[in-house]
């Protein structure tokens, strides 16, 4: 930002009216991007920031996209096409497009509620930010996969300022005590090397603790969700589970069912209905005036 500058009354005797026509206006904000920017001290607590030209603290809103990759793997690159869509679709909107620690069995890395917090501590940084950046701290949220769980999640646990608007749930697990989940021969074995115990109360269910479905409240976000009739990675009970949840506490949401499984195989005309309701969905719920 370029600061208000006008002549010294030593050097140049004006009134006041005067004074005010020769101060220099701010020069309209560019286009920035801010690639690798740290929000915490580990290396993979990494964000890139998309902002747009002519921004302010009083219109910009903040579109959020988490990546998937089964919690312990994935990189934010993998979300570059929801990147192009925004700029394209949605030019005035801020673009946060961030990692967060991926868990790891040797050293245990747990990830829950790691990565839920993780998306805390960006959201935090950028309100606190939110001046320097010219950015209003309302945001949406746009999920795959893995990082559609921890997008709901973080919703309808984590922000208690309300500052989530909306949740994009793009295959996203919702609910671990389903039997393609917790009759996994290993998944007793994944849940305790997932879940850091010292951060719940004794006798937690881990599993419904971890899963949206069971977190859903009057005060959830607007969802739209997006699933698959043939996911060998995340079963379509998933998605029904949710819907009927959301519906149970009368929140608004968005059910699309395509043909195909984890949405690496749906058709281009699936992709193209997939965008244009996500487009939808900024549209009514984080609409830049």
């Amino acid at each position: 930002m370029i600061g208000m500058i006008s002549c010294s009354s030593s050097e140049v005797e004006t009134s006041p009216k005067q004074e005010d026509n020769q101060e220099e206006q701010p020069l309209p904000l560019t286009a920035t991007t801010l690639t690798d920017v740290a929000y915490g001290q580990h290396p993979q607590q990494k964000y890139d920031l998309y902002l747009p030209a002519d921004r302010s603290s009083s219109r910009t809103k903040v579109l959020v996209l988490v990546h998937g990759g089964g919690w312990i793997e994935g990189d934010k690159s993998s979300m570059t096409p929801f990147i192009d869509l925004i700029k394209e679709r949605h030019p005035d909107h801020a673009i946060v497009n961030m990692n967060y620690v991926l868990a790891t069995p040797v050293p245990v890395v747990p990830a829950f509620p790691n990565q839920f917090l993780d998306i805390d501590r960006v959201v935090e940084k950028l309100v606190a930010e939110k001046e320097a950046l010219q950015i209003l701290p309302e945001f949406g949220m746009i999920g795959t996969s893995a990082g559609a769980h921890l997008s709901l999640m973080y919703d309808f646990v984590y922000d208690e300022g309300d500052r989530i608007k909306f949740v994009v749930d793009i295959v996203g697990p919702t609910d671990f005590t389903h039997p393609f989940f917790s009759e996994d021969p290993n998944f007793e074995l994944a849940l305790s090397l997932f879940v850091d115990e010292s951060q719940y109360p004794t006798g937690t269910d881990y599993a419904k603790a971890t899963s949206p479905v069971f977190q859903v409240n009057p005060q959830s976000s607007p969802v739209a969700l997006f699933y698959g009739d043939q996911d060998p990675l995340v079963p379509l009970d998933n998605g029904v589970a949710l819907d009927s949840a959301l519906t149970a506490n009368g929140i608004p949401h968005d059910f699309t069912i395509y043909s195909g499984g984890h949405g690496d195989d749906w058709g281009e005309a699936d992709i193209l209905d997939l965008q244009e309701k996500i487009s939808g969905f900024i549209r009514e719920y984080l609409l830049v005036d």
